[in-house]
């Protein structure tokens, strides 16, 4: 099993939580990689700086003086706390960006359509990321060796360039390239082809692969201000009427959506839950 976990920023941004969270993480078994926001401590950085946060459904508008912002905050201050805290569980993670072993490479988000908004939005230095633009043997690598990915939401254009990507959409990618990697990928940084177990007659690896996505949030809630109304199943059709009657909106609109391009791309299953129940079965299943 590869399990990809996902915590945001309100996780990042608490303490306790984020102790808590980390510790959890730490005793899950298996191959796993994990990706953080850190959305929260950002926008109050900016604020702090005299800027004004600009969100568009879930997503950062990043102008130049942003990205340096964010970079500080998910690149700096967030991923080496993870990093640091994660160490001192015994868990030998390395933190990265997607410009580090080029990992990940992102491509600039052009002016795209707001229907809630009915206009054109320039998200400026966003980035936009697909399962192929993944280095799923670089990761496999780091994985295979005992080492944990931590990433976050800083990624590279090939070109000199960084650019800010949602860390859900950054999860969804690696879960959707890690769930399609085949033999013939990891014959570079693998010399046991003969006695590997990893991999398939038909190349592809054995492994199953799941996405969590972690929270402040005991899962999808069918009303925001009743944490108790957790909906247990959420399938395409049910998303869509959530979404039209205004239950789902802001950052869960790409949580779901990312989500479902996981399961079609042959993710084993997403759960959305709260970050304190990693290690249980509660939470919302994306069927």
């Amino acid at each position: 099993m590869i399990r990809i976990v996902k915590i945001g920023g309100n996780v990042v941004d608490n303490p306790e939580l984020l102790r808590s969270f980390v510790k959890d993480f730490a005793a899950m078994p298996g191959m796993k990689v994990l990706v953080h926001g850190g959305g929260v401590m950002a926008s109050q950085m900016q604020k702090s700086m005299g800027m004004t946060p600009v969100m568009v459904e879930g997503r950062r508008v990043t102008d130049e003086d942003a990205l340096k912002v964010v970079t500080m905050v998910y690149a700096g201050w967030c991923n080496k706390n993870i990093t640091a805290l994660l160490q001192s569980e015994g868990c030998n993670a390395i933190g990265l960006t997607g410009a580090d072993g080029n990992a990940i490479r992102a491509m600039k988000r052009p002016p795209v359509f707001v229907e809630s908004l009915g206009k054109d939005v320039d998200y400026g230095y966003v980035g936009d990321v697909k399962a192929e633009s993944v280095n799923s043997a670089f990761i496999y690598s780091l994985m295979e060796r005992g080492i944990v990915p931590v990433f976050n939401a800083i990624n590279h254009d090939g070109e000199g360039n960084l650019l800010n990507t949602n860390a859900d959409t950054i999860a969804s990618s690696v879960a959707c390239a890690l769930a399609g990697y085949r033999y013939r990928d990891c014959r570079d940084v693998c010399s046991r082809c003969e006695e590997c177990t990893h991999c398939s007659d038909d190349g592809r690896l054995t492994h199953e692969t799941e996405l969590i996505y972690c929270f402040e949030k005991d899962g999808v809630l069918y009303d925001k201000d009743d944490d108790s109304s957790v909906i247990p199943e959420i399938d395409r059709e049910r998303f869509a009427s959530l979404k039209a009657e205004g239950r789902v909106a802001d950052g869960m609109i790409p949580k779901l959506a990312n989500s479902f391009k996981a399961i079609d791309s042959g993710v084993g299953r997403v759960i959305i839950k709260h970050a304190r129940n990693l290690l249980n079965d509660k939470g919302t299943v994306l069927r």
